[in-house]
């Protein structure tokens, strides 16, 4: 009979303690008989595929870190495919190679194979859509599904960082502490089986309540999604219409106000002549972009709508700034202007 799998997620803020809580967790899981493996993203993923050279655009930073996240997810299929012997795959970066040395201590420990098995997959998954990568996965294969999120005060999280060997910089912990999401089980369906601890030390009853939470999703493993790519197309393309139509009448008024900009700082009629053109150019390739990003990009939950204002209003923050570059490199200052 095969094994029953968990998939555990431990999200948190670089630093919140989730290395610490997934060892200690581990130990205390593998002692009821449960056969435990790690999967340290920071382990997994070299660190080459987080630099960026002076060379790349951020975009091109971004797909190298993206397709490194999308091997350890290729890793973890091979694994619930067949957990006694998975199957080696083509990764970037060397993350089988990794991969297959975090998961052999665990398979040579255990002669057979345990009853239960529980993966602990440790990284920030500060985006609820990464987790839900996780969860589809689990879902495709029926396995168990559950998140821990560590909440952390900042603060915190940055004193602690000094003390670590190869400290993350402040700025990122800062800034990913204005974008994380935790679960929310209440708009998310798929986020049910979660549990937030708030402790800053590890304590019998954390260890107690995840040890519940893991039990009560192996019991409850997901149900395999069926066939619904043509549903879900429809629904990016009416998605990405609604977004692009909302920005579009957004980005006009952006311009129209940088036209007024421009007049009022008495540019001539051939550089007002020039800017509405390189300024239409602008909104035709950003409006072209974010519909791409929308229908191939943009994660979509299942049952979940998508906040199409708040979509627009994270697009308009980056068509401002170009709009302001436009404006500046015709020489008329965007100093005291707002939007």
């Amino acid at each position: 009979m095969p094994a029953a799998v968990c998939l555990c997620v431990l999200c948190g803020l670089p630093a919140s303690g989730k290395s610490s809580f997934v060892q200690v967790a581990s130990a205390q899981i593998g002692k009821q008989g449960w056969g435990t493996f790690i999967i340290s993203y920071d382990q997994l993923i070299a660190e080459e595929a987080f630099a960026f050279s002076p060379a790349d655009s951020l975009s091109k930073g971004q797909t190298r870190w993206k397709q490194h996240r999308q091997a350890v997810l290729t890793c973890l299929e091979s694994f619930l495919q067949d957990p006694q012997a998975p199957s080696p795959c083509q990764t970037e970066g060397n993350v089988w190679e990794r991969f297959s040395q975090a998961i052999s201590p665990a398979l040579r420990k255990s002669s057979s194979q345990p009853p239960r098995i529980a993966m602990l997959l440790d990284d920030n998954f500060y985006y609820q859509s990464m987790r839900y990568e996780v969860y589809q996965l689990a879902r495709k294969y029926s396995t168990g599904f559950c998140q821990v999120y560590l909440h952390c005060p900042v603060e915190v999280c940055l004193s602690r960082n000094q003390d670590r060997g190869q400290p993350v910089p402040d700025e990122v912990i800062v800034e990913m502490s204005k974008r994380i999401e935790p679960p929310n089980a209440q708009k998310n369906h798929w986020e049910q089986s979660s549990l937030t601890l708030t402790n800053t030390d590890i304590t019998d009853t954390d260890i107690q309540n995840l040890f519940q939470l893991m039990f009560s999703a192996l019991e409850n493993p997901l149900s395999p999604f069926q066939d619904d790519s043509e549903q879900r197309l429809a629904d990016r393309e009416r998605c990405a219409s609604s977004v692009v139509h909302q920005a579009d009448q957004a980005c006009r008024r952006l311009v129209s106000q940088a036209m007024l900009t421009a007049r009022e700082s008495k540019a001539s009629s051939e550089v007002l002549r020039v800017l509405a053109k390189d300024l239409s150019e602008q909104k035709g390739h950003f409006l072209q972009e974010l519909r791409r990003h929308v229908l191939h990009e943009l994660p979509l939950s299942e049952g979940e709508p998508v906040d199409v204002e708040r979509v627009v209003s994270r697009a308009l923050a980056a068509f401002q700034q170009q709009r302001d570059d436009v404006l500046e490199r015709h020489g008329i200052s965007t100093g005291a202007r707002t939007a």
